[in-house]
C-alpha cells in the first residue's frame, strides 16, 4: 500500500482512510470486527472516528464506535499497527460540546477508555467552536502531546481564515499546529475546499483528509432518478442536492470511465480524489466485507492524466 505523509507530522499513512462512523450504528459487533480485521489485511491501517459516533442514532449516546474499536484492539492485539484518528467538539450530551482546554482535557480521557489505548495517533478538531480563543485550544491540544496521550492534530469543518489564524497562532506562540483538515469534498462538493481552503493547506504543508467521498452515495450511481429515492436511508436527500445537470454530468463521465477500468463508478470517484494534489487520503465507510473489497481495489487504480481531466471538467463549475 503507498504511504503518504500527513502534513508536516512525519506519520505516514495510506492512501485511503476508513470512516469508523458506520461502527456501532449501521453494522454490529462481529461485523466490524471482520471489517476491522480485513483492514489490515489489505493495508488498510488508518481508521477515522469521534466521540460523537454515533450519538445521533436511537438509543445511543455517543461514543459506540469509539468503544467497537477499543474492543477490537484488546481482542487483537493490534493497536501497533493502527493509524488511530478521532475527534472531539461536537455535542454529545449536556455540557458535552466545544473545544475548551477543560473540555478537550475531559473528552480525551473519555476517548482514551473507550479506545483501550494509551495515545491517540491523530486527535481533530470536530467543528470550529468560535466561543473559545484558539490559543486555549491549541494549548490544550499542545499539552496531550507533550504529555504523550497525543501524537498529531488535526481540524474538521474550519473556515480557511480560521485554519490560517490557528496555524498562525501555533507559530508564533511555540505551540503544536493543525497538521491536518478534514473537509467536505468530492467530485461534486469541491468548491468551498477548493476556493477557501486549498490556498491555506498548500501554503502552509497541511494534509488533508475528506469526508463524504461518495457525496452520500450519489457517486456509486445507483441514484438517477427520483424513484431511486427508497433505496436507501440517504437517497431522498442524495437525490435533492445532486440529481440535476451537473450531478448527471459527473455520472455520465464516471460512467464512461469505470466501464474503460471495468471497475464502479464509485472506484474511480476514489481513483480522482486520491490523484488530486491537494488530498492525503479521502475518507471512504463500507458495511460489508463486499464493500470493504471494493474500496481495497479503488486504492490499486491509478488514473491516467486525460481521465483525470475528464472527471475535472465534467465537475467543474
Amino acid at each position: 500500500m503507498e504511504q503518504r505523509t500527513l502534513g508536516r507530522s512525519g506519520l505516514q499513512v495510506p492512501k485511503l482512510a476508513f470512516g469508523g462512523n458506520v461502527f456501532g450504528w449501521t453494522v454490529d459487533r462481529p461485523t466490524s470486527f471482520s471489517i476491522l480485521d480485513a483492514l489490515l489485511d489489505n493495508g488498510l491501517n488508518f481508521i477515522d472516528t469521534a466521540d460523537e459516533y454515533s450519538h445521533w442514532a436511537a438509543g445511543n449516546q455517543g461514543g459506540e464506535s469509539e468503544t467497537l474499536i477499543g474492543e477490537w484492539l484488546k481482542k487483537s492485539g493490534n493497536r501497533d499497527r493502527i493509524i488511530l484518528a478521532t475527534k472531539v467538539g461536537m455535542p454529545i450530551g449536556a455540557g458535552k460540546k466545544g473545544l475548551s482546554a477543560a473540555y478537550i482535557r475531559q473528552a480525551v480521557t473519555d476517548s482514551l477508555r473507550r479506545l483501550q489505548t494509551e495515545y491517540i495517533d491523530l486527535y481533530q478538531a470536530h467543528t470550529d467552536d468560535a466561543s473559545v480563543c484558539l490559543e486555549e485550544t491549541l494549548s490544550a491540544f499542545d499539552a496531550l502531546i507533550k504529555e504523550g496521550k497525543v501524537r498529531v492534530i488535526g481540524a474538521s469543518n474550519y473556515s480557511g481564515v480560521r485554519l490560517a489564524e490557528a496555524l498562525r497562532i501555533s507559530e508564533q506562540n511555540g505551540l503544536a499546529r493543525y497538521e491536518c483538515l478534514q473537509p467536505e469534498f468530492n467530485l461534486y462538493d469541491r468548491r468551498m475546499f477548493e476556493q477557501d481552503l486549498q490556498p491555506v493547506v498548500a501554503a502552509h504543508g497541511v494534509g488533508v483528509i475528506n469526508y463524504y467521498a461518495f457525496a452520500s452515495g450519489f457517486l456509486s450511481g445507483k441514484y438517477r432518478a427520483k424513484e431511486d429515492a427508497g433505496k436507501s436511508a440517504r437517497g431522498a436527500t442524495a437525490i435533492e442536492r445532486y440529481l440535476n445537470a451537473r450531478g448527471m454530468q459527473i455520472l455520465q463521465a464516471l460512467d464512461a470511465i469505470s466501464e474503460a477500468y471495468r471497475v464502479t463508478p464509485a472506484q474511480i470517484a476514489l481513483a480522482w480524489q486520491m490523484k488530486h494534489p491537494a488530498i492525503t487520503a479521502p475518507i471512504a465507510s463500507a458495511t460489508s466485507l463486499a464493500q470493504l473489497a471494493e474500496l481495497a481495489e479503488a486504492t490499486r487504480l491509478t488514473l491516467s492524466d486525460e481521465d483525470y481531466r475528464t472527471l475535472d471538467e465534467a465537475s467543474a463549475g
